[in-house]
């Protein structure tokens, strides 16, 4: 069954999947994780989904990354 990334709980472990989606609770998980001044845009976005990332962990580190 795949991940439903609108209700499970995300942690930096949880990989993702094909089915990946930035949904709410994708957005609250990265600004726990990030700060409130965590924002998507299009770059990162087709980051996550060029399959370059295997974990939640791996997305938070390079949002941080990006930001220095």
């Amino acid at each position: 069954m795949a991940f439903d990334w609108h209700r499970e709980p995300i942690t930096r472990e949880t990989p993702l999947d094909p089915h990946y989606r930035n949904t709410q609770n994708v957005r609250r998980f990265m600004v726990e994780q990030c700060g409130a001044e965590f924002r998507f845009d299009r770059a990162f976005m087709a980051w996550i989904r060029s399959g370059a990332p295997a974990t939640m962990g791996a997305v938070v580190d390079e949002w941080r990354r990006r930001q220095v």
